[in-house]
């Protein structure tokens, strides 16, 4: 089936979807995670001084020798890469490599050298992604299990390929994100399920399908809460968070104009900003927020108050797709563009039309199980709040026992020439006004369900 194919026009269960048009779209049986584990290593001997300086990461950023060994690298060619998992391995390795040096020394780094430039707009430019380290850097091509089989959700058997610090806490706060996003891998064929019932007017098919997406937000809010077993705020805000940083509304921590990816010398190249990885970034978050028909108008450096319906394209949601993997997001784009609205709208006609005879306690019941779908997803932004205030929040308030200039605290504010509103105020790793910008998502989740507006 052809990704600009709808869906068959019948009634469908979840097992009854079509698995071919998820394949179509990189979608796996988990999720947006590959369908088999990541490599862990480039095969070819060729791009061993990459995978060598990548092996050793976190014991060159501590001895300051990062940078040197990048500077030394030769500027290898991508034409050694042969299939789809090792160019997102080279991915991998190259984010990590840009951000390690950006971020790993006294200063911040403006210059970007042709030892990783030149290669990573090349892996960037296959892959129809921003030459940073995006969430699927960091998270969907970034783990491994403790074998082949194992279920992908048992947090504790998953560890993270690469991490800037080399400590247990950054490889944690990876693999919550990838159980997560693994726990989502049998609602996507159920959301699917429950547009198309909706569409045939199978009131009790969507039903049953709401209340398993709402049991699903509930499993992954019990994962989010795991975040607190292994991974301590103090370590997450000094150690790991400023790695994590783009070089978007960066002038605070030393980047004014972005940084310079350099292509070469004598001048060859061009200042480039990008947002840090971050969340946002989550096919699986913005799918639920599609099929449950949420609208989000947050620009993300902007007044939530200065946002207005007619600026929806400039939203911080639609934007960060451009950081998705490019058939990822051209599956949210089928779901918008073949169910506008979502369920929320769906709903919404079926309860304007006058009820049939035994019709009306259907409508009840499907209205019911909407409300209290939108309200878990509103409720686990609600627990993403909660870790942000525990996890940024907090920490930027207490004094950095740390010796050395506090990247972390340079990059959490957004700079003076930024958005007057929120001058000073804490910024998320993708460049976000923090807490008013996760506020706003939160709020708008909630009146999604409502129906009284």
């Amino acid at each position: 089936m052809s990704p600009c194919e709808p869906l068959p026009a019948t009634k469908a269960s979840p097992s009854e979807m079509p698995r071919g048009l998820l394949e179509d779209f990189g979608v796996t049986s988990n999720a947006f995670l590959p369908e088999n584990q990541p490599l862990s290593r480039l095969p070819h001997p060729y791009y061993a001084p990459w995978e060598a300086i990548a092996s050793s990461l976190s014991s060159h950023i501590q001895q300051q020798t990062l940078r040197r060994e990048v500077d030394r690298l030769p500027v290898l060619s991508t034409d050694r890469l042969t299939s789809e998992p090792e160019w997102r391995r080279a991915y991998v390795v190259l984010g990590f490599l840009t951000h390690a040096y950006v971020w790993g020394g006294e200063v911040a780094s403006e210059i970007l050298p042709p030892s990783i430039t030149v290669p990573l707009l090349s892996v960037s430019n296959h892959l129809s992604l921003p030459p940073v380290a995006t969430y699927a850097a960091v998270n969907l091509w970034n783990f491994s299990s403790v074998s082949p089989t194992s279920d992908l959700t048992d947090l504790d058997a998953l560890t993270a390929l690469h991490t800037f610090t080399g400590t247990q806490d950054e490889s944690w706060f990876y693999m919550v994100s990838v159980a997560m996003e693994a726990q989502g891998g049998p609602i996507i064929p159920v959301m699917l399920s429950s547009l198309s019932a909706l569409q045939h007017h199978d009131l009790p098919t969507v039903t049953e399908c709401l209340n398993e997406i709402t049991s699903c937000i509930h499993k992954l809010g019990v994962l989010l809460d795991r975040m607190h077993d292994k991974c301590d705020p103090e370590v997450f805000y000094h150690q790991i968070r400023p790695f994590l940083a783009g070089s978007k509304n960066m002038g605070g921590a030393g980047l004014p104009k972005g940084v310079f990816y350099d292509e070469g010398g004598n001048g060859k190249g061009e200042w480039r900003q990008y947002r840090g990885g971050s969340n946002g970034q989550s096919s699986l978050i913005q799918l639920f927020d599609l099929v449950l028909g949420v609208e989000h108008i947050a620009q993300g450096n902007a007044s939530p108050d200065s946002c207005s319906r007619e600026r929806k394209m400039e939203s911080f949601h639609r934007e960060v797709r451009g950081y998705m993997p490019q058939l990822h997001r051209k599956f949210l784009q089928f779901v918008e563009e073949g169910y506008p609205g979502g369920l929320r709208k769906g709903v919404e006609d079926l309860l304007a039309t006058p009820p049939t005879e035994g019709n009306d306690s259907r409508g009840k019941e499907l209205r019911e199980a909407f409300t209290t779908a939108t309200k878990a997803l509103a409720e686990f932004r609600n627990k993403h709040l909660q870790i942000v205030t525990r996890y940024i929040v907090i920490p930027s308030r207490k004094e950095n026992k740390r010796k050395g200039n506090n990247l972390a605290m340079a990059s959490s504010r957004l700079p003076e020439n930024d958005q007057k509103t929120f001058v000073g105020e804490l910024t998320g790793t993708g460049g976000t006004a923090l807490l008013p910008f996760l506020k706003q998502s939160r709020d708008e989740t909630f009146r999604a369900g409502d129906f009284s507006r």
